[in-house]
């Protein structure tokens, strides 16, 4: 090595020198970047992996006492809105409905009787009178002759008791008259209490038996199936669920630290662990929890011991997912979630006090069994002399409605 090599070379020291400044220039860029971020960015995020899809549990109960002939649906399958899921023996109530039509018939037509009735009485309180104004007159004819001797005493008296019979008769009449009108007074035949009863019966005989078709409430995905074909089931007993996918949300647990700066509306980015990091949902948070998930276990604990250890607590926050999204990535309940919330608006109120004004959920699948009912009273009551119309106005039938409509008929 010449004098030129030895003297261009750079001493060990100075490259050890040069090699820890680069580093540590790193260490402080990385550190001043991360402040930065952490300014503009990382402050403003609140952020969980303890969260899960959450979802309703629909539950397919029977309203009346029944055995099992048919089931529609099995688990895992879909169903739509209507559909009817489990069939019911309609024998028993089939008689219970023709009973209560036969009942309402037989009370409309009493009725009419009792309407009919009434012109009869009135005719005979006519009746009466006009015969008390003939004995009057009578009696008025005779005075005159008795008072001179040419007429006899007795007869005289023979016209007064006419004339005192004939009003008594009258004034029976008059009772008679008065007890039927309180009958049927101010009402028509559909409007008469007696026809009233009959209707109610049949529509509650009616609702009996287009209840042995259990619908669905809403569309979704059976689950938990339990009932068997043959199985006797009583009103209330559990015999499968129906989920609603697309109406899921996530149940994030969030630290009891991080929900100081979380108010519903914030915006929140999810990635689900079934689609990885590929796929990112959208949100809002919904709402929070009452308490903590300890407070409401079913052996809440018991912090007044000896031996009590500090435990970090944890507060469910409902998320609202993107409906475009969930229908393009569907989601199953109890998937695991990330959440990330961007607490960047923080001025709503920390616990909303507004009440809902509207229903969260709601079903029409069992809207029209009282359509039905009211017009299958009203028909009954046409049939059998009367002038009852359609209490409510018609409505589309389900499937498994009409089918119930049908073969009631």
């Amino acid at each position: 090595m010449n004098g030129n090599d030895k003297a261009g070379a750079k001493p060990p020291n100075a490259r050890r020198a040069l090699l820890l400044a680069l580093v540590a220039g790193m260490f402080v860029a990385a550190g001043i970047g991360y402040a930065i971020y952490w300014t503009l960015v990382a402050r403003y995020v609140e952020s969980t992996d303890d969260a899960y899809v959450g979802g309703n549990l629909v539950q397919i109960t029977p309203q009346v006492s029944g055995t099992v002939l048919a089931i529609g649906a099995d688990d895992t399958e879909y169903v739509k809105a209507g559909q009817t899921l489990v069939e019911l023996d309609q024998a028993d109530s089939r008689v219970a409905l023709d009973q209560a039509e036969a009942a309402l018939a037989r009370s409309v037509r009493q009725v009419r009787n009792l309407m009919a009735t009434s012109g009869e009485i009135e005719a005979n309180v006519a009746l009466r009178a006009a015969e008390l104004a003939r004995t009057r007159a009578d009696l008025a004819r005779r005075a005159p002759l008795a008072s001179s001797g040419a007429l006899p005493a007795e007869e005289l008296q023979h016209a007064r008791d006419a004339v005192t019979s004939t009003e008594a008769a009258l004034e029976a009449a008059r009772q008679q008259l008065a007890a039927h009108r309180t009958l049927i007074d101010r009402t028509t035949v559909e409007t008469h209490p007696e026809v009233q009863s009959a209707a109610a019966r049949l529509r509650e005989a009616y609702l009996a038996y287009a209840r042995t078709a259990l619908p669905a409430p809403v569309s979704g995905i059976v689950a938990k199936r339990s009932v068997q074909v043959g199985q006797r089931v009583g009103p209330g007993t559990p015999l499968m669920a129906v989920i609603p996918l697309d109406q899921v949300w996530v149940d994030a647990n969030f630290k009891e630290r991080q929900l100081l700066n979380l108010r519903p509306g914030q915006a929140v980015k999810l990635f689900a662990d079934i689609y990885g990091s590929t796929v990112e949902f959208h949100g809002r948070v919904a709402g929070f929890g009452a308490g903590t998930g300890s407070a409401f276990a079913l052996l809440p604990p018991q912090n007044a011991t000896g031996n009590w250890i500090k435990v970090v607590q944890r507060v469910p926050v409902r998320i609202a997912l993107d409906a475009a999204e969930l229908a393009q990535h569907p989601l199953q309940l109890g998937l695991s979630m990330e959440v990330e919330v961007d607490t960047h608006e923080r001025s709503g109120e920390l616990r909303p006090k507004a009440a809902r004004t509207a229903p969260a959920y709601q079903t029409k699948a069992y809207a029209s069994l009282a359509e039905l009912a009211d017009q299958r009273v009203a028909a009954i009551i046409e049939a059998n002399g009367g002038n009852a119309r359609a209490v409510r106005r018609p409505v589309k039938e389900t499937a498994e409605v009409a089918k119930s409509k049908s073969g009631a008929h």
